[in-house]
């Protein structure tokens, strides 16, 4: 029993309904009852991981998200993660967030990891990661593709909120179990390929507005294509390295600058 956990959860639903967000689901019966998996999700939006523990209640489980080091150092946000035992991530050095997600694999958990590891701007799969492939080898546990579409439609970069009543379909749905027994590279490929066709089924039956910013080019919206929202995510990455660099500096420059010894 998690109350604090499964409350948040009911507050969240009553959320989504005054939203008016319609969801459809299907595939639950793929993330297993018992025991550790990696449950490895596409990422459009800032809210897919909030719709993406909806599947996993279908066997009263919960999944423990890998989520960047600054919502848990926020002070609202950052004891509601910790008391949920989702698992923070240090961009800058991710080897303790991965021992401790292989840990909670190990006990039996359900790990949520973004391969892609931060939300495309193109809508489409970018490269991913091969973290989740790689834990899933280590820990002994079957990697879950998941994928959501229609989350964008509600919060994702670069465009403003729509946290109103706006009655957003959103689709999720849960694949096929993959049983990691080769080498990374070819896990991380395979689950690739395997998300990209759930990802093209799923839109298949969604209703894209022509020319909206949330829908993909190849689908005819005005999302940048992939090379461009790439080169927008390199620009932003490079910005944020020499942001932490100058604060770096910084810090280092006023420890060494203390009041000046008597006599000077």
């Amino acid at each position: 029993m998690e109350p604090f956990y499964r409350t948040i959860i009911g507050v969240a639903r009553t959320l989504f309904a005054a939203q008016g967000l319609k969801f459809t689901i299907s595939g639950e019966e793929h993330i297993p009852a018992t025991g550790g998996a990696v449950i490895a999700m596409n990422h459009t939006g800032y809210m897919d991981f909030t719709y993406a523990g909806i599947p996993a209640r279908a066997t009263k489980r919960y999944i423990r998200f890998m989520a960047k080091k600054e919502v848990f150092d926020n002070k609202i946000s950052g004891p509601m993660m910790r008391a949920m035992k989702h698992i923070p991530v240090d961009r800058g050095d991710a080897s303790d967030s991965y021992r401790r997600a292989v840990e909670a694999l190990r006990a039996g958990e359900l790990v949520g990891v973004f391969p892609e590891e931060t939300i495309s701007r193109s809508f489409e799969l970018k490269d991913f990661r091969s973290g989740a492939a790689r834990m899933a080898l280590e820990a002994g546990v079957p990697i879950v593709p998941m994928v959501l579409w229609g989350s964008q439609r509600v919060w994702t970069k670069g465009h403003p909120k729509r946290l109103g009543r706006t009655n957003t379909p959103i689709v999720i749905k849960v694949g096929t179990p993959i049983s990691p027994s080769e080498a990374t590279a070819d896990v991380t490929a395979e689950l690739h390929a395997v998300m990209e066709k759930m990802l093209h089924e799923v839109q298949q039956d969604y209703r894209h507005e022509p020319g909206a910013y949330w829908v993909p080019q190849r689908l005819g919206g005005s999302a940048p294509g992939r090379a461009e929202a790439d080169a927008e995510d390199a620009r932003v990455a490079a910005e944020r390295r020499a942001r932490k660099e100058r604060e770096r500096a910084e810090r280092a420059n006023d420890s060494g600058s203390g009041p000046s010894a008597p006599g000077q």
